[in-house]
């Protein structure tokens, strides 16, 4: 394990010597890189932040070796933070009791098993035929309407909740209310109160429709959930939060997409080599997955179960952990020329889908719908543009995940 040993209890130093860090987290525009992380990741691989919400500090891993360890050792627990008032960024972070995210192995792989065979890479071509059509006539009422567009409103939105609504098994009648509801959930513009109501209403949804499902032979999730609580596999509770938690991921597709379209419309360069040579889009994608900070500050906090040294800092039991994905993916030990977009990096071992037990389960998904969204818009629209300014097209704000709110285009 890289950059981690037990503790010697005479050897590292321990939180009093390493100043806490205010991290206010800035609404950022484009890809721009949170300053506040990259003077963290300069100030050394193991430092201490205090976020917007919550109470207390917690510790800040940032080096790529030492993320993917933190994130696949069991001595640092997601369910343990149950019990703790961890700083954060969203005022509205309430754990659900049995949800996915919250859980250690082995019962999060119990529940992840659930749902496998929707999310792997068999069952996510199952789709590929559905979801190409679905997005060839999100398309044409593009063309239909003529420019300008908003893209983010006319495809980059519209898709993604299509193909995951497509893959839980949620009628198309209900995709406006999920957008909604994963909307507010994924904001902290909102406040607590009304992210939290949006929460517990499509708990409450799911919770109808997976227990519907009971007994059933579908290839939907809420199906396979239906099937494994009617099994007594998994309860009804564990199975709404895993529902919820993708359908909410499901949409980080629309915002992820939004940088990627952003970058390539003020990128030409990197826009006609993707037109001229369609074999390397797969790469370029990944790439961009890399390059691109998907998400604002950090995600869900682990805790540490015993004393553990990470690079010379004692991290004792009880402390609350963060890992930076986004600064994982932009350490120059790994990946060289880090602030370079280059579509020939190979190898590229991004974590931008994260690593270990809690790696997203919609992440052949996500690649997917990216790769038919790159061949769909750069194939029929070849002179797609901005149609404003760079500095004009508006991103996100509050949001836990970045990406452009429109985005303004012609062709």
């Amino acid at each position: 394990m890289t950059g981690m040993t037990l503790t010697d209890p005479l050897g590292p130093a321990d939180g009093a010597a390493c100043p806490v860090r205010h991290w206010e987290v800035p609404d950022l525009a484009g890809a721009a890189f949170d300053p506040t992380l990259g003077e963290l990741m300069r100030e050394g691989p193991v430092t201490r932040i205090r976020l917007p919400n919550g109470e207390g500090w917690a510790w800040l891993v940032t080096r790529y070796d030492d993320v993917r360890t933190v994130a696949d050792d069991p001595r640092f627990s997601r369910e343990a933070v149950l019990e703790r008032p961890v700083t954060r960024l969203a005022p509205h972070f309430v754990p659900d009791r049995g949800a996915v995210g919250f859980l250690d192995p082995p019962a999060h792989t119990r529940l992840r098993r659930s749902v496998a065979p929707a999310l792997t890479a068999k069952g996510v071509e199952r789709v590929r035929d559905k979801a190409r059509l679905m997005l060839d006539e999100i398309v044409d009422e593009l063309v239909r309407g003529g420019p300008p567009a908003d893209l983010t409103a006319a495809v980059l939105s519209p898709f993604p909740i299509a193909v995951i609504c497509e893959v839980m098994g949620v009628p198309a009648a209900d995709r406006h209310t999920m957008h909604i509801w994963t909307q507010l959930i994924l904001s902290s513009a909102h406040g607590k109160t009304v992210s939290e109501k949006a929460k517990r209403e499509m708990s409450a949804y799911f919770s109808d429709l997976v227990a519907l499902r009971e007994g059933s032979t579908g290839e939907d999730v809420a199906s396979l959930l239906g099937a494994a609580v009617g099994r007594g596999e998994v309860t009804l509770e564990e199975a709404v939060g895993l529902a919820v938690l993708l359908q909410i991921g499901g949409e980080a597709v629309t915002n992820n997409s939004g940088q990627m379209f952003y970058l390539l419309l003020t990128r030409p360069d990197l826009l006609e080599r993707l037109r001229t040579e369609p074999a390397i889009r797969p790469r370029a994608i990944d790439e961009f997955l890399r390059y691109i900070p998907h998400r604002s500050a950090v995600g869900l906090s682990r805790i540490a179960l015993q004393d553990v040294e990470i690079r010379g800092v004692r991290i004792q039991a009880g402390d609350p952990v963060y890992v930076s994905y986004v600064a994982a993916n932009r350490d120059p030990e790994v990946f060289p020329d880090p602030e370079t977009i280059d579509f020939s990096r190979s190898p590229n071992r991004h974590v931008s889908f994260g690593f270990g037990p809690h790696y997203c389960p919609g992440a052949q998904l996500g690649r997917l719908e990216e790769e038919l969204l790159v061949d769909a818009l750069l194939d029929r629209l070849p002179g797609l543009r901005l149609a404003v300014p760079p500095e004009q097209v508006p991103f996100r704000k509050g949001a836990l995940i970045r990406g452009p709110e429109t985005l303004p285009v012609t062709w």
